[in-house]
């Protein structure tokens, strides 16, 4: 550890030191989500954007970079560090049947998506290749084809395995007609992301590859069942979102909220991790002057890292759903702001 020390004198030529240790902390990297994985290019420009968040669906034959999206493989290569969120779920209903194709000359035959998740009352279900289908191997060739197309992108990413397991899990999910509460559900899921960390790394991975588990962080006993010790030890990084959609929400205590909960409840594993909030963003119906808002994350970002517990070192905003930036390039001014002033700057 670098060491400084101080040597003074007085005009009598009586000397004392005193010496302490330091560290010098990177600057936190601000980044960006555009709805829809569209291409933030344009956005980007002007600003101190550091980091990127894209999602994917394991059960699309376009996992990496994702289909025509080039401009991917520019902004990685260019140093924007890209969270890949990795997700079981399958988006729309295009990729909920069984799938037979060949990767790297092995053919594989992956069934159909077998869970149900998010079962909020009143609305329908997404459907999921399910925990137990993950660790019976049967989801092995989304695995391999996966890897297959990421090994050809030229740099690493953090790969994130699903996007909110609280989210997810909240009301429950159901694998080949069987129930399971939310915390068997977390439990599960446990199971089935140590396999798939497991899975990956033990093939060759581009340098730079880390992994996190992604987590809304609105929930504090899941968030402590999503995250025990032996989990944690395959993992890089802790993660959470961040949302204000209270008009009394302030910067410095919604990025507390999960920040407070892990300190208290996790192990020493996962506090030496660093957190990667995936997703950030201030919800415009609550607070119109979006801008404002946006403008007290870097002192509290600075003050919850001088603090005890992990330390923050990405934040990506989401310029979608409850984080759409309204206006638009009022938005963006402020965030280029923000990502120029400490600890960003």
């Amino acid at each position: 550890m670098p060491r400084v020390t101080v040597t003074v004198r007085d005009n009598g030529g009586r000397t004392a030191s005193a010496a302490a240790d330091f560290t010098v902390a990177r600057p936190v990297w601000g980044g960006y989500y555009l709805a829809g994985n569209a291409d933030p290019t344009a956005d980007l420009v002007g600003g101190n954007f550091r980091s990127l968040t894209q999602y994917r669906s394991l059960a699309d034959g376009y996992t990496f970079p994702g289909y025509q999206k080039p401009w991917l493989l520019a902004l990685g290569g260019k140093g924007i560090a890209v969270n890949m969120v990795l997700e079981l779920k399958a988006y729309g209903s295009a990729t909920t049947g069984a799938q037979t194709f060949t990767v790297d000359g092995v053919t594989w035959t992956v069934p159909a998506p077998a869970m149900t998740i998010q079962q909020r009352p009143g609305t329908t279900w997404p459907k999921a290749y399910g925990y137990g289908q993950v660790l019976a191997g049967q989801c092995d060739g989304l695995l391999a084809r996966a890897l297959s197309q990421y090994r050809t992108m030229g740099f690493g990413v953090n790969i994130q395995l699903a996007a909110e397991l609280d989210t997810d899990h909240e009301f429950g999910t159901t694998e080949s007609g069987v129930p399971y509460t939310w915390a068997e559900s977390d439990a599960r899921s446990v199971q089935a992301m140590t396999y798939v960390v497991n899975w990956f790394r033990a093939r060759g991975l581009p340098a730079g590859t880390t992994f996190s588990v992604g987590s809304g962080g609105f929930d504090r006993a899941c968030y402590q069942r999503t995250h025990p010790e032996a989990l944690m030890s395959r993992l890089d990084f802790l993660q959470w979102n961040v949302y204000a959609t209270d008009p009394a929400d302030t910067a410095l205590g919604r990025f507390r909220r999960t920040r407070d909960w892990a300190v208290a409840d996790l192990g020493p594993v996962a506090l030496s991790r660093p957190v990667i909030v995936a997703e950030w963003g201030v919800r415009v119906a609550e607070f119109p002057d979006q801008a404002a808002w946006i403008a007290t994350v870097p002192p509290a970002i600075a003050q919850l890292n001088a603090e005890r517990g992990p330390r923050i070192v990405r934040t990506n905003y989401f310029n979608s759903g409850w984080g759409t930036l309204s206006p638009k390039a009022t938005g963006l001014a402020a965030l280029r702001a923000a990502y120029r002033t400490r600890p960003y700057g």
